[in-house]
């Protein structure tokens, strides 16, 4: 399996399995390398020991009968000799003599000649390259030294260290077996997760996780079956909000070709053609709009989407909104209201996203009222922000249909055959622009019984 640029990508499984062999490496270089260390020390210790035993035995004999003292160190040498032992003479005056000049040169560095002031000497000495381990002792008119190479139990530290190095492989096989082991348990759910996954990407929304495992992995599942039911949601959503959108294009399309063909075949008295003619410029201009928020909607995401943000006076943008949808208004029997101040609300803004935002939660409004039903326009100027608010006395919405009331279609889906509806393109547009603007909408219950369609604009400088 290869990654993004085509480089190869190791498996959990491989990469598991050499962390623990690495692991078990480190972990047994330093047992091997700390057991013969430990081991050298032990069997130096014990040859130290050993020779100093030696020594005081030589000495007490020697005490026991200085008339001998010559001949005990005589027999001393020849016993000791086979073992690898030498004895140094000291003289009264300090001189050191021996038939083994590396042990007299080994006594010398060692300081046995302290021996000769009546104290026991134990030293360690290199000569020749290999460390000698020398113990002297005081006879009285002089003394000696017993030297013996440090090594003198290579045998038993070879075969110790030997067993030491086979433990250690042997662990280290153990190791990559547990490895083996260790990263099929952690990789298989993980597996399984991608294979699922894999078939979520070619289309299958009906599969799931199983939750098991490890919590790290358990939360990975979780988090791939969150990710399956929120494509689902989405995409039953998107098939609802394009099958709405399919019906209200159908509908002024079906319209327009049926009154044409009437047109066409002359089956309209010249008296009707006007009134045909009107109905089919309106029903164009309804799918001129709807074909409109489609593209906005679709370039709200995109880089290019530029805006026209310039100084915008409020209160007279509000003004001659409620000025154009007032014969509107009348001609439905729907009282307009329309509350704004006295002077005029400075903002920098888009003038015309602003007005299509307004007309569109109006639009929005005034399908839903009917005759003596009030639509509000309403200014509210604060510190640093305004509020401008198209209210309405209408039907209003549920506490639950509030926080989705921007998702595309889906009051349109919720509605649909029980109220007058568009596509539900208008608040999710609405709501695109205004962040666009650097501006908020919310929807919330109004005081006149209906909605009240919510924004916050910034009155300060602001950029594009």
């Amino acid at each position: 399996m290869s990654g993004a640029g085509g480089r190869a990508r190791t498996s959990l499984a491989v990469r598991v399995t050499l962390l623990v062999i690495a692991v078990a490496v480190l972990v047994a270089a330093v047992a091997a390398v700390a057991g013969v260390l430990l081991v050298r020390r032990s069997l130096l210790d014990i040859s130290s020991e050993a020779l100093s035993d030696r020594a005081n035995l030589v000495q007490a004999q020697i005490t026991a009968d200085p008339a001998r003292a010559d001949a005990v160190l005589a027999a001393t040498a020849t016993a000791l000799g086979g073992q690898d032992t030498r004895v140094v003479l000291i003289a009264a005056d300090g001189t050191l003599s021996g038939a083994s000049p590396v042990a007299v040169r080994a006594a010398q560095q060692a300081g046995a000649t302290g021996a000769v002031a009546g104290r026991s000497v134990s030293g360690r000495a290199t000569t020749g390259g290999e460390l000698q381990l020398v113990e002297a002792r005081s006879t009285g008119a002089g003394g000696f030294a017993l030297v013996t190479p440090a090594d003198v139990a290579a045998e038993t530290r070879r075969t110790v260290e030997g067993r030491l190095i086979w433990s250690a492989v042997a662990g280290l096989l153990a190791a990559v077996l547990i490895g083996l082991l260790i990263a099929r348990v952690v990789s298989a759910p993980l597996r399984r997760t991608a294979d699922l996954a894999r078939d979520m990407g070619h289309g299958a929304r009906d599969v799931r996780v199983p939750v098991a495992g490890p919590r790290e992995v358990a939360d990975v599942s979780i988090a791939v079956n969150e990710l399956a039911d929120a494509l689902q949601h989405s995409e039953s959503r998107q098939r609802d909000f394009l099958a709405s959108v399919s019906h209200e294009l159908r509908t002024p399309l079906a319209g327009i070709s049926g009154q044409a063909q009437a047109l066409a075949d002359g089956l309209v008295a010249p008296a009707e053609q006007a009134e045909v003619g009107r109905s089919i410029g309106a029903e164009a201009a309804r799918m001129n709009r709807l074909v409109g928020d489609l593209l906005d909607l679709a370039r709200l995401g995109a880089d290019q989407f530029t805006l026209d943000v310039q100084p915008v006076d409020l209160t007279a943008l509000l003004t001659e909104m409620a000025r154009v949808w007032r014969p509107r208004c009348e001609a439905a029997g729907i009282p307009l209201i329309v509350e704004v101040p006295s002077h005029p609300v400075p903002a920098r803004t888009d003038p015309r996203r602003l007005r299509q935002v307004l007309d569109g939660l109006a639009e929005n409004a005034l399908r839903q009222l009917a005759p003596g039903q009030v639509l509000v326009l309403s200014l509210v100027a604060g510190p640093g922000a305004a509020t401008l608010a198209v209210r309405d006395g209408g039907p209003g919405l549920t506490a639950e249909d509030y926080p989705v009331a921007f998702v595309p279609g889906e009051l349109h889906r919720r509605y649909r055959g029980r109220r007058p509806t568009g596509a539900g393109l208008g608040l999710a547009l609405a709501h695109g622009l205004l962040q666009r603007l650097g501006a908020t909408i919310t929807a919330g219950p109004a005081p006149e019984g209906g909605v009240a369609m919510t924004i916050g604009l910034p009155t300060g400088t602001m950029g594009t």
